[in-house]
C-alpha cells in the first residue's frame, strides 16, 4: 500500500471530528425519539452515512470513508451513552459507504455508487434491527413504512453528505488531500 499523506489523514480527521459533533446531537435526538415513538427514530439514520460520504466524495481514496467512519465513532465514545458501540455504528454505516467502491476495486468514482450503499442499508438495516423495533408485530403497511423511512433517510443522508463535499471542493479543500505521494523505492 502506498504511503498516504498528512494533509490526508488531517482532512479525514477534520471530517470525522465534525461528524462526530454532528451525530453527538443526532444519537441523543434519535435515543430520545426511540425511547417515545420508535418508529420515527430511523428518520435520522441518513446521518451516520453524511461523514463518511463527505470524505469519500471528497478525497476519492480508498478507505476514506472507513477512516473517517473511525474517526467520528471515536468521538461519540465519551458523550454517546453507548461507548465503543458508537465505533462500532459508524464503521458499519461506513462500510456501505466504502463497499460499492471497493467491488469495483477503487478504479472509478461515480455518484450512482453512493446511493448504491444507501439503497443497501435502506434494505438491511431493517431487516437486522426488525428485533429490536419488533418490526414484524406492525400490520404489512407499517413494515414498508418502516423500509421506506430507512430508504428515504439513507439516500438523503448520501444526497446532502454529496452536496457538501462538492461544495467544499470547489473552495479547494480537496485539491492538496486528493495529491497522491510520490511512490519512492
Amino acid at each position: 500500500m502506498s504511503r498516504v499523506s498528512t494533509a490526508y489523514l488531517l482532512t479525514c480527521a477534520a471530517i470525522g471530528v465534525a461528524g462526530g459533533i454532528l451525530l453527538l446531537g443526532a444519537n441523543w435526538v434519535s435515543t430520545a425519539l426511540f425511547a417515545t415513538v420508535p418508529f420515527i427514530s430511523v428518520i435520522l439514520i441518513g446521518l451516520w452515512l453524511l461523514p463518511a460520504v463527505v470524505g469519500m466524495r471528497l478525497l476519492e481514496r480508498p478507505l476514506a470513508a472507513l477512516l473517517v467512519g473511525l474517526i467520528s465513532g471515536l468521538v461519540l465514545v465519551p458523550f454517546s451513552g453507548y461507548g465503543f458501540g458508537s465505533v462500532a455504528t459508524n464503521l458499519w454505516y461506513a462500510a456501505f459507504v466504502e463497499l460499492p467502491f471497493l467491488l469495483v476495486l477503487y478504479r472509478f468514482w461515480s455518484r450512482w455508487q453512493y446511493f448504491a450503499g444507501a439503497v443497501v442499508v435502506g434494505a438491511v438495516y431493517p431487516v437486522l434491527a426488525s428485533a429490536t423495533f419488533d418490526l414484524f408485530s406492525f400490520p404489512w403497511w407499517g413494515q414498508s413504512l418502516f423500509f421506506v423511512l430507512t430508504l428515504v433517510s439513507s439516500i438523503g443522508g448520501v444526497a446532502l453528505g454529496i452536496a457538501i463535499a462538492d461544495r467544499l471542493r470547489r473552495t479547494g479543500v480537496a485539491r492538496i488531500a486528493r495529491r497522491r505521494p510520490p511512490v519512492r523505492a
